[in-house]
């Protein structure tokens, strides 16, 4: 046999269109896997045409701990009054299942105001919009459920905004994730915490992510300004006993969202008499009774219920005295 007779062939003995198809589909070849290798050498010798195998080499692939973490807001979430609620997406890129901790802060550098983080909750209906009592809230400490390799987890940030936010501030929580297995340093090892048996290795995001969710306040006020015109019994406009004052009470939304139960209200003032029968909401006449109509008036002032206001309305209150 001489060596220009002898030819060396490698070959994988485990499924390799199986591989193949896996990496087709996946970033990475699964935790636990078994790659396995031989080689064969052929030859000739004399007449005869002769082969040997080597011995098997086999190989089990490490987890590697890896993950991404966005927002799936396409915009600032609006918020007033009440609560609101930031998405995000966690997606595995690891090669293995992975549960994931969860921490939000309300304090990002930058912020025009402060929220409180209610709860944090994942989708747990897999229909990507938070559903009150039915996606799962995580009680603080707990992490998410195991996500599989390249599988993504819709998460929910709940939060509230501070009284003394105003119209059009922004501000920011920052969702982060980590590995529960371990993350750090990509590289760092976890001796035989990988899935199947094997070591867990983290990767180049350290096994941990980040994203800011965007807010912005969405606070309506209210602006109010009263007057009075006269009209005195000589077809003048002087303030003179038994002249009639008509109050408006203009009240003009502004800002963003709406408010609700606007209430507006006033007193009969000292020396004059109210004028029955001549309390208006907008273009409506109100009855003086407290009945099913938004007003009631008496000797001693009026009330009327305006309820939900839209920002960018106004809306009108007239009603008249007497000068005694």
């Amino acid at each position: 046999m001489t060596y220009a007779q002898t030819r060396i062939v490698s070959s994988v003995v485990v499924l390799a269109a199986t591989l193949a198809a896996q990496q087709a589909h996946a970033a990475n070849v699964a935790a636990g896997t078994l790659i396995q290798n031989t080689a064969s050498a052929s030859f000739t010798t004399g007449s005869a045409t002769r082969t040997v195998d080597s011995n098997a080499v086999t190989v089990k692939v490490d987890e590697l701990l890896d993950v991404t973490l966005v927002s799936k807001d396409s915009a600032p979430v609006s918020i007033s009054t009440g609560s609101a609620v930031l998405t995000y997406q966690l997606t595995n890129t690891g090669n293995g299942p992975e549960a994931f901790t969860l921490t939000a802060n309300p304090t990002v550098s930058g912020n025009q105001f402060t929220t409180t983080v209610t709860s944090i909750a994942y989708d747990s209906n897999g229909n990507g919009v938070y559903d009150a009592g039915v996606d799962v809230v995580l009680p603080s400490g707990t992490a998410t459920p195991s996500v599989d390799q390249d599988k993504s987890l819709t998460l929910f940030v709940i939060v509230t905004g501070p009284s003394a936010m105003t119209d059009a501030q922004t501000s920011k929580v920052q969702l982060a994730a980590s590995a529960v297995t371990g993350s750090g340093t990509p590289g760092t090892t976890y001796a035989g915490k990988g899935q199947g048996g094997g070591d867990a290795v983290v990767g180049a995001s350290g096994a941990s992510a980040n994203a800011n969710g965007a807010l912005v306040a969405s606070v309506a006020t209210v602006g109010l300004v009263k007057s009075a015109t006269i009209a005195d019994p000589f077809g003048g406009t002087q303030p003179v006993p038994g002249a009639t004052v008509t109050y408006k009470l203009v009240a003009t939304i502004g800002g963003s969202g709406s408010i609700t139960d606007l209430r507006l209200t006033d007193v009969i003032p000292t020396g004059t008499t109210y004028a029955a029968g001549t309390l208006k909401l907008d273009t409506a006449t109100l009855s003086d009774a407290a009945d099913a109509d938004a007003g009631k008036a008496s000797a001693s002032g009026i009330d009327v219920l305006v309820g939900t206001a839209a920002a960018g309305s106004t809306h009108t209150v007239t009603f008249n005295v007497t000068i005694q």
